[in-house]
């Protein structure tokens, strides 16, 4: 993995020019590992790697037998990616770790709420697209594609393979349309990304993590919030409006001594 120190807000955006078609996860804290919620709760509450295979598809099976009373349409529950994205929606760690196609909304979920060094890692996807993990060049990526039913089973719920897919459900909610997101899937729970990636590195590092310091933070927000990259758009509801609220309290207008939005 290449590891990049951005200086500056202007730098970051040229550097990131250069990642065309890449995708992009944004973290608050630099020194954060790229692993899923479902990673992070695992290896913060269950110490036993042995079951892990069996609680996640517990998770599931819970999700699946309770989720149909308030949906309009069950049938979302069937297909393995809709229903983890569903349950990661709504908040619900899973296995899944949210990318962005847009590295400045990868900027914004990364500094909105930091006082500290943020990094936003990049993925190179189109190269992803058509590669496989050394270690069985069969798996390539429309060969484990998880849209398909039985392969999470056969690839990803074994819990075994060092192995990741990049994509999206065959139909993306709300959000996921206004954020421009994508989703990783990886093979294995205990392993963060980078390491899991290099089954897949001919030479070329595929992922590179640019650390932003907090002083490029203020900077970055006022230009995200004129890109119109706010809580409000990237979840389009009333939760994200109330969210973005936060943010609106930073913001000043020179000359106005009442502001009445």
């Amino acid at each position: 993995m290449d590891i990049v120190h951005v200086k500056s807000w202007n730098e970051f955006v040229a550097l990131t020019s250069e990642c065309d078609g890449w995708a992009f996860r944004g973290l608050p804290d630099a020194g954060w590992d790229l692993m899923s919620a479902l990673s992070r709760y695992l290896h913060s509450f269950v110490p036993d790697r042995a079951s892990w295979r069996q609680r996640e598809e517990r998770a599931l099976r819970i999700f699946r037998r309770k989720a149909h009373v308030y949906l309009a349409d069950a049938n979302v529950l069937v297909d393995d990616i809709r229903c983890l994205a569903l349950m990661q929606h709504h908040g619900a760690p899973t296995r899944m770790i949210d990318f962005t196609k847009s590295p400045f909304v990868a900027a914004f979920f990364a500094l909105n709420n930091t006082n500290c060094s943020a990094a936003v890692f990049a993925l190179d996807t189109p190269t992803l697209w058509s590669a496989a993990p050394r270690h069985d060049v069969t798996l390539r990526r429309e060969a484990i594609d998880p849209r398909v039913r039985g392969n999470f089973e056969r690839h990803f719920a074994v819990n075994s393979k060092d192995i990741i897919w990049v994509g999206e459900p065959e139909e993306m909610d709300r959000r996921l349309v206004a954020q421009s997101g994508t989703f990783v899937v990886p093979g294995v729970l205990d392993k963060p990304l980078d390491e899991i990636i290099t089954q897949y590195e001919r030479g070329t590092p595929l992922l590179r993590k640019f650390v932003l310091p907090a002083s490029v933070r203020a900077e970055a927000m006022l230009s995200l919030y004129r890109m119109n990259i706010t809580h409000a758009t990237l979840f389009p509801d009333l939760d994200g409006l109330a969210r973005s609220i936060g943010y609106e309290l930073e913001i000043t207008w020179p000359g106005h001594r009442s502001e009445r939005g």
